[in-house]
């Protein structure tokens, strides 16, 4: 059957994917994805490994490699029930995966797991990492828990959607009357938790604890494109799916001319680019 399959191995969860096909990317036929949760690498690894190959009726015969990526593919040291194992970079895995789902040439992955990772992807080249930051998810729990004693990420989302800033963030139209960005210096951020209100809610805590993260990454993400001269920024990971991604990154897309994308299936970057390292 010729199938590849991709396993990436995180803290907390495993993603597998796998490709039917030929060598050939655009003939490919995408397998979709799924992850599984497990307190152990191991555990996880063949959890996923078990569901994925039920959900989609595969044997093992039907299978030709596995490739492995992420923090946990460390531990796996022997092939899985006899099938041809290889472990991946992680970073090659997030230029190639942004790069597929996005269908871009060139451009700027940003991989937000529980830290951020930033590698610029040209399609036909190794990709190259860049650097990153610690602000991620680990980030956005972390204060969660600590500031709201929630650490559920659904229902911070819920707790932010009504949320308001103003009682969070110095913005630029609070300290200058210029319009440094025409038409957005009410929306322009001069200090995350600047002018936090002694009557700020929860509800107002959890979203400037959401913008500030993204804001983050949004920005680290913005001066590596210019440093490229791309404008097309990828997100990828499991932050990519909160509530607020979208609206927060599309502001930084008119505030400075920067492309941010959020594919389909962009939680699941990292592990298609590790079934489509088999044929790099």
């Amino acid at each position: 059957m010729g199938v590849v399959i991709g396993i990436d191995v995180g803290g907390s969860t495993t993603k597998i994917v796998g490709f039917l096909g030929e060598r050939n990317e655009s003939e490919k036929k995408l397998i979709e994805p799924l992850f599984v949760r497990a307190t152990d690498p191991i555990t996880s690894i063949y959890g996923a490994f078990g569901k994925f190959t039920e959900v989609n009726n595969l044997e093992l015969s039907d299978i030709d490699k596995i490739m492995i990526t992420g923090v946990g593919s460390s531990f796996v040291s022997k092939p899985i029930y006899s099938l041809p194992c290889e472990v991946t970079p992680e970073f090659k895995c997030i230029g190639l995966g942004g790069l597929y789902l996005s269908q871009l040439d060139d451009a700027i992955i940003a991989s937000l797991g529980t830290g951020t990772a930033l590698v610029h992807a040209i399609r036909g080249k190794e990709p190259v990492y860049l650097g990153g930051t610690g602000v991620g998810g680990g980030t956005l729990m972390g204060l969660s828990k600590k500031l709201l004693g929630m650490d559920d990420i659904k229902h911070v989302q819920e707790v932010a959607s009504s949320g308001d800033l103003n009682k969070i963030d110095l913005k630029i139209k609070d300290i200058t009357q210029k319009d440094i960005v025409p038409g957005f210096s009410d929306r322009m951020t001069a200090s995350n938790f600047g002018n936090i209100s002694d009557l700020a809610s929860k509800n107002d805590i959890a979203l400037g604890i959401i913008n500030m993260v993204f804001e983050t990454i949004g920005m680290v993400s913005i001066f590596a494109a210019r440093n490229h001269s791309i404008k097309d920024i990828v997100l990828t990971g499991n932050l990519t799916s909160v509530n607020q991604a979208s609206e927060i990154f599309n502001t930084l897309n008119n505030m400075f001319g920067v492309n941010f994308i959020i594919p389909k299936y962009s939680q699941f970057g990292t592990v298609i680019g590790a079934a489509l390292s088999a044929d790099v």
